[in-house]
C-alpha cells in the first residue's frame, strides 16, 4: 500500500476513534445555530377571540380535566360559573348526546386582594373503563356545554401511549403557537412542568382576570385530555404588598390534583400511573430536605414503583438539576443534593423540567460521587441516571433565555433557545422515542429526536440472551 494512501486511512480511522471516544464521554453536545423569528413577547389582548367567554347566562368556561386516581380509571373534571354556583353536577356516558350516569361535585371560590374569583367546580368522575371514549356534559339547559375525553389503556408494560411535555406557556402569541403545534402533535396527556398563566406579572385585581384568561385560553385542550399539573414559581404569588401572603393560593383554589390517591397529603406533590408509565410530581419551592413530608412521601413512593407492570418511571418538576443556560444556573442544586441518589438508584429514565425558557437534553449523567471533602467534582457518565429534559419554553412574556455557558458541558446533549413543546413517545416496554418540536418547523420536523431503551427490560433481556447462549453452548436447550 502506498504511503499516502496509509497515512489517509490512519487519518479515517483516528477520526472515527475520536469521535466515538467524545460520544462515549458524552462530550459531542450540540448548541443548536437555528435562527428562529422573532416574535412580540407580550400577552395577547384581552379581547382577542382565543379568550373568548362563552355565550349564554352562567354558561361553564375554563374546562379542564386531570386523571382524578392512581392508575387512569377517573378524571377530575373543574370549570368556572361567573354568576352564581349552579349545579356543580357532570353528566356523562359513553354514546354522544346520550349521558346515562352523573357524578356531583364540590363548588368554590377565592378572593385575591379585591378581585373575587367566579365559583370554582371539581368533580370527580370515576369507575370508568379502560380505553373508552365518554361524553360529558356540564351547565344548565342553553348555557350547557358538552365535550369528550378518551381514557387511557390498562396498566401494561406494553401499553403505548404519547405525553405532551410544556412548561413556563404563558398567554403570548408564541404560548399560542406551542398550544396549537401540541394539539396536532398526536399527544394525549400534558405533563406541565410549572408556570402556567404568569398572571404574577400583573397588579391588583388583574392577577385574578389574567388567571381566568389563561384558563379559557387553555381550554381547547385542557377540556378534552387530561393536563397533569406541576407547580412553578409564578404560581407562588406571594404579595405581602396587597396583603396577599398565603402562597399557592390561586393556582390550589384552580387546579386540583389526584394527591391522595398516591398517599400524599399535600396536592403539590403527588404520583399517578398511566398505561406503561410511573410519574411522579415533584414540588420545587416546598421544603424537601431530609424528614419534611415531601421527602418522606417520595421515598415511600419510590418503593411503591412496579418496573414490571409501569417499566417506564418519570418525574416531573419545576426547576431543572442539569442546567447549562445562565438564566437559573444551579436553582435546582438543592434538590439534587437530597434526591439524585435515589434518582439514580431507582433508574428514573427521565427527568422533565421547567423554568429556564429554552430546550436541553442531557446523557445520562450523575454527581452523586461528590461531596464537600472528596469525590469527583463534576457529573460523570452513569447509565443508570436520568436523562434530564428542561422545556421551559412555552412562550410566555418573559422570552426566550438565550444566554448559554460556554464551552458547552459535556453533561449537555443537545440545547436551543426557541419556543415549542416535547413528546414521549411509549411504544412499548423496551422503546421510545422522545421529541422536541420547535414552533418554527411545525409538529411535523422535530428538532431534536432521540430513541431511547428502557433500562429494566433492555437490562434483562441482555442477560436472559446471555444465559440462554450460556446454556445453548452447553447443549442443554434447542431452538
Amino acid at each position: 500500500m502506498a504511503p499516502g494512501v496509509q497515512f489517509t486511512l490512519f487519518q479515517l480511522l483516528l477520526t472515527l476513534f475520536l469521535i466515538l471516544d467524545l460520544v462515549k464521554k458524552g462530550g459531542a453536545g450540540i448548541t443548536s445555530t437555528f435562527t428562529r423569528s422573532q416574535w412580540q413577547s407580550f400577552d395577547i389582548p384581552l379581547d382577542n377571540k382565543v379568550f373568548a367567554i362563552p355565550t349564554g347566562y352562567n354558561a361553564p368556561q375554563q374546562v379542564r380535566i386531570t386523571q382524578g386516581d392512581y392508575d387512569g380509571k377517573a378524571v377530575i373534571i373543574s370549570w368556572v360559573t361567573a354568576d352564581e354556583p349552579g349545579p356543580s353536577k357532570v353528566q356523562y356516558g359513553t354514546s354522544e348526546k346520550k349521558y346515562d350516569l352523573s357524578a356531583d361535585g364540590k363548588v368554590t371560590n377565592y378572593t385575591f386582594y379585591n378581585y373575587k374569583s367566579g365559583y370554582i367546580h371539581h368533580c370527580l368522575v370515576d369507575g370508568l373503563e379502560y380505553e373508552t371514549k365518554y361524553y360529558y356534559k356540564i351547565g344548565l339547559s342553553a348555557s350547557s356545554r358538552e365535550f369528550w375525553f378518551q381514557t387511557p389503556p390498562k396498566i401494561d408494560p406494553d401499553s403505548p401511549f404519547t405525553f405532551g411535555i410544556i412548561g413556563d406557556l404563558g398567554q403570548t402569541y408564541n404560548s399560542l403557537s406551542t398550544l396549537e403545534h401540541y394539539m396536532q402533535s398526536g399527544g394525549q396527556t400534558v405533563l406541565f412542568v410549572g408556570d402556567l398563566s404568569y398572571a404574577d406579572r400583573y397588579q391588583y385585581n388583574d392577577v385574578g382576570i389574567r388567571w381566568d384568561s389563561w384558563g379559557r385560553f387553555t381550554e381547547r385542550s385542557t377540556a378534552y385530555q387530561p393536563w397533569i399539573w406541576s407547580a412553578g414559581n409564578h404560581e407562588i404569588e406571594y404579595m405581602p404588598d396587597v396583603g396577599e401572603v398565603i402562597p399557592f393560593k390561586s393556582y390550589l383554589h384552580r387546579y386540583s390534583t389526584p394527591y391522595l390517591a398516591s398517599r400524599s397529603n399535600n396536592p403539590l406533590w403527588y404520583a399517578i400511573r398511566r398505561a406503561s408509565a410511573h410519574i411522579i410530581v415533584l414540588s420545587s419551592y416546598s421544603p424537601h430536605v431530609k424528614y419534611t413530608p415531601q421527602w418522606q412521601w417520595l421515598r415511600d413512593e419510590l418503593k411503591r414503583v412496579d418496573r414490571k407492570k409501569t417499566p417506564w418511571l418519570i418525574v416531573v418538576m419545576h426547576v431543572p438539576i442539569y442546567n447549562s443556560n445562565q438564566a437559573h444556573f444551579m436553582e435546582g442544586e438543592s434538590i439534587r443534593v437530597v434526591f439524585e441518589r435515589w434518582f439514580v438508584h431507582y433508574r428514573v429514565d427521565f427527568i422533565f423540567a421547567g423554568h429556564v425558557h429554552a430546550y436541553e437534553r442531557s446523557y445520562r449523567i450523575s454527581n452523586i460521587r461528590y461531596n464537600v471533602s472528596s469525590g469527583d467534582r463534576y457529573p460523570v457518565p452513569d447509565r443508570s441516571a436520568p436523562v434530564y429534559v428542561t422545556v421551559g419554553d412555552g412562550g410566555n412574556q418573559e422570552g426566550l433565555a438565550g444566554r448559554f455557558w460556554d464551552p458547552q458541558p459535556e453533561y449537555s446533549a443537545f440545547r436551543e433557545a426557541s419556543y415549542g413543546h416535547s413528546t414521549l413517545e411509549i411504544k412499548n416496554r423496551t422503546h421510545s422515542f422522545l421529541h422536541w418540536h420547535r414552533n418554527d418547523d411545525g409538529q411535523r420536523v422535530p428538532a431534536d429526536s432521540v430513541v431511547f431503551l428502557n433500562r429494566h427490560w433492555a437490562s434483562n433481556l441482555r442477560r436472559r440472551k446471555l444465559k440462554k447462549n450460556h446454556l445453548k453452548a452447553r447443549g442443554e436447550i434447542n431452538f
